[in-house]
């Protein structure tokens, strides 16, 4: 029964920590800024919707922060045989390389992009290489992959509709 240590799993967190004080710092200023450029490039999008404040960014990184929070926690618990956790830590691998994806077609960089190849890729190679090395069995990275931009949109969509609510 492969286990890896606590520390492993905590891990997740910290990457995170280290990743979304990037783009919380970035992400909505960013986000007015980018915009003329973004309408030129792909007028068919609508880039007002995807505008966002401070504030709106702030409740985002802090209720992706619980959900993390709690993929770590049970990480943690079950020496990274979780399969929350696993998905949570292939999410955060993939998420990294969206990133640089993201700065290669905005040619410049977008949030996240700085932490992304020295954080969040990193981690997420080590930290699966220390689950394979400890004998944890490993889950396909397919459903997480799949279920990142549901959950990241979902947390947008409860972030705005709190916002709404705030102002009714």
């Amino acid at each position: 029964m492969g286990r890896v240590p606590a520390g492993v799993a905590w891990g997740l967190l910290a990457a995170w920590a280290v990743h979304d004080a990037e783009e919380l710092a970035t992400m909505a200023r960013w986000t007015r800024t980018a915009r003329p450029r973004l309408e030129e490039r792909l007028p068919r999008v609508p880039w007002e919707r995807m505008e966002m404040s401070q504030a709106h960014a702030g409740v985002a990184v802090g209720l992706m922060g619980g959900l993390m929070a709690v993929a770590s926690g049970l990480g943690a618990r079950t020496g990274g045989r979780s399969a929350v956790f696993q998905a949570a830590l292939a999410g955060f691998g993939v998420h990294g390389v969206v990133h640089l994806a993201q700065a290669a077609l905005f040619r410049g960089y977008t949030p996240g992009m700085v932490t992304a190849p020295v954080v969040v890729i990193p981690y997420s190679v080590w930290a699966w290489r220390r689950l394979r090395r400890a004998g944890v069995p490993a889950r396909g990275p397919g459903a997480a992959v799949a279920a990142f931009p549901l959950l990241l949109a979902g947390v947008h969509a409860l972030t705005a509709r709190r916002a709404r609510l705030r102002r009714s």
